[in-house]
């Protein structure tokens, strides 16, 4: 079943404060959240995550039905993805080194935000190449 393509981009812009507030506040536990929402995200879907259920429930009643739908699986790859930049990141938040916290905790932020601002998922973009490389290799 296709989703909204409104969801996902939501959920990057949300998930774009909240790794800006890592950044600044230097707070581990709260990408241990950003990275438990990715989990959702990679394991259950996009929408079943807390930020799908968020734009679900209080956002896309308020701007009505979606014109444009897309597969669930890149955005589902998207969020695997951040979630292995999220475990670099907590790895280097509570273990050392800090600039491993640092780095990928940025990385997640920037690819949030171009997600977010412009509609580019780099995980997608990742996702589309994964599966032209692996299909022309069958």
């Amino acid at each position: 079943m296709d989703i909204d393509v409104r969801g996902p981009r939501f959920g990057a812009a949300v998930t774009t404060l909240v790794l800006a507030a890592v950044l600044v506040t230097g707070s581990g536990i709260l990408l241990a959240w950003q990275a438990l929402c990715f989990a959702a995200g990679a394991v259950f879907g996009v929408p079943r995550s807390p930020y799908g259920w968020l734009f679900r429930t209080a956002v896309r009643p308020r701007i009505g039905p979606p014109a444009e739908f897309e597969s669930p699986a890149p955005p589902r790859f998207a969020q695997a993805v951040g979630l292995a930049f999220a475990l670099l990141g907590l790895v280097g938040y509570f273990w050392g080194p800090s600039w491993l916290a640092l780095t990928a905790t940025g990385c997640a932020l920037a690819a949030a935000f171009l997600n977010a601002a412009f509609g580019y998922c780099l995980g997608c973009e990742l996702y589309l190449l994964f599966r032209r490389a692996t299909t022309a290799r069958s």
